[in-house]
């Protein structure tokens, strides 16, 4: 079952649920449900209640988003401050600068500050200049946190040319208390504070109200802007024409094999590649550079490839005619790297085999205003599932288990990865166990707090969902 959720509605909590449902409304991806429905009502009915794509039990968990009169209060007085500013750049990719938007957020309201609409900083690895504006519907931004958050678009005259505070160096993880400590009285004196690089700075473990106001920052507010929202849907209704798909986000890019300290295992050839690449720029391995290339595949930690996905798709049941869209860059060695998914899984699509000619053509040099689409018709999916970890498979699962927990499988890397490396395993028994591995990483619901440092906007469970045991 999956839901809609109205975050402007007058009790938060009442929700209808809504079988089919793409996405949730707030967010905008989809509003042709109807006629997607029709299209494919005689056959996907049996389809999506049987087999692969059969969807977990959700236990009856819907949002909820039930602020605490204390919060309330305090939002009458914090909106009418006129004193404090809060500006912020953020970096990375479309997925990094999301989850930082949603940080920023929260901190102007623990300073009760007003925040400047953020500065998106160009993308160093893709040259993508887009602005806020560009992905994000501003508009619907400023009015789903009002009641939160006084969002502006610039600072008022008075402090144009006036030098802000700037920190650049806020450590991990830290409280509400440390960012009140460090920078408020400093705010309350100038007026305005800039932060950058705001990627994981702030606590895991927030207050309940401040766990809730990010969930509705990264779930209702930070809707894509119009352009993009039409277009993914478009192409969300030509993959559901026919019937339910799985999505796939692929991590099997230049960069991703470089950064992550792993081989694509191509050819000799490519393998070169790549370690020359590394020697040339050890500052992009990203962590644990004193592990070799095998000890990383043995914990888990380096991508899947296309013949292990493709095994692994098999052992999960995926019917050989199943329809795949698959999200991500351009894979290092082209196309050709794809062949074991595209020879076993024929109806395998991407954006721009599925986009009439000239419809991407706009957006073509920007890659975060990409990766938005591929975003979209991914939350969409029946079935959603990541060849490798990152921001954007983080997002997305919250945003489906939000929606109701909708099929999102999780890889077992770790504990798989010994059964692919065992050559005298039969192709029958290889499935068994490989299924039996993952009958639990379907996206049934899951508890933030049963394991420490988990984000809400990929747990939003007990924070921002309930079920009727939650009361």
């Amino acid at each position: 079952m999956w839901y809609n959720f109205d975050p402007f509605a007058p009790n938060p909590c009442v929700i209808s649920p809504q079988k089919e449902t793409l996405a949730l409304v707030p967010h905008g991806v989809s509003k042709t449900l109807l006629n997607i429905q029709e299209n494919v009502a005689k056959n996907d009915d049996d389809e999506e209640m049987n087999g692969f794509w059969k969807q977990p039990d959700g236990l009856g968990y819907r949002p909820c988003l039930e602020f605490s009169n204390e919060y309330k209060k305090a939002s009458v007085e914090m909106l009418k401050d006129r004193r404090k500013y809060l500006v912020v750049v953020v970096s990375g990719g479309m997925n990094q600068q999301r989850n930082q938007i949603v940080d920023a957020v929260v901190i102007a309201r623990i300073l009760g500050a007003a925040l400047v609409v953020p500065i998106l900083q160009v993308n160093v690895i893709w040259g993508d200049e887009s602005e806020f504006s560009d992905i994000f519907d501003v508009e619907h931004f400023k009015e789903a946190l009002a009641d939160d958050v006084r969002i502006i678009s610039s600072l008022p005259s008075n402090h144009l040319m006036s030098r802000p505070v700037e920190e650049k160096h806020t450590p991990l993880h830290v409280s509400p208390n440390w960012i009140r400590a460090r920078y408020l009285r400093r705010m309350r004196r100038e007026g305005v504070l800039l932060l950058r690089g705001l990627d994981s700075r702030l606590s895991k473990d927030l207050p309940s109200d401040l766990q809730k106001l990010r969930c509705k920052v990264a779930f209702h507010a930070l809707r894509f802007a119009p352009p993009i929202r039409e277009l993914g849907e478009k192409l969300t209704e030509r993959m559901r024409s026919k019937g339910p798909y799985l999505a796939l986000h692929l991590r099997m890019e230049k960069d991703v094999w470089v950064r992550t300290g792993c081989l694509p295992g191509l050819s000799p050839e490519y393998d070169e590649i790549i370690h020359n690449e590394r020697k040339s720029r050890p500052e992009l391995l990203t962590s644990r550079s004193n592990m070799t290339y095998h000890d990383r595949k043995l914990a888990g930690l380096c991508p899947l490839t296309a013949l292990e996905v493709t095994r692994l798709l098999k052992a999960l049941e995926v019917p050989k005619n199943g329809r795949i869209f698959w999200a991500g860059g351009n894979p290092l060695g082209g196309l050709e790297a794809l062949s074991p998914l595209v020879t076993e899984f024929p109806n395998f699509y991407n954006k721009e085999d599925l986009g009439l000619p000239g419809e991407l053509e706009p957006f073509s040099k920007k890659a975060s205003i990409m990766a938005a689409i591929d975003y979209i018709v991914s939350e969409n999916s029946n079935v959603f599932m990541a060849s490798h970890g990152g921001n954007m498979n983080h997002a997305i699962q919250g945003h489906r288990a939000y929606a109701g927990h909708k099929k999102t499988i999780t890889p077992n890397k770790r504990q798989m990865i010994s059964h692919f490396l065992n050559n005298s395993l039969q192709e029958k028994e290889f499935n068994k166990i490989i299924l039996d591995l993952h009958r639990d990483s379907m996206g049934q619901p899951e508890v933030r707090t049963s394991k420490a440092g988990r984000d809400v906007t990929k747990f939003p469970i007990p924070e921002c969902m309930r079920n009727d045991t939650s009361y």
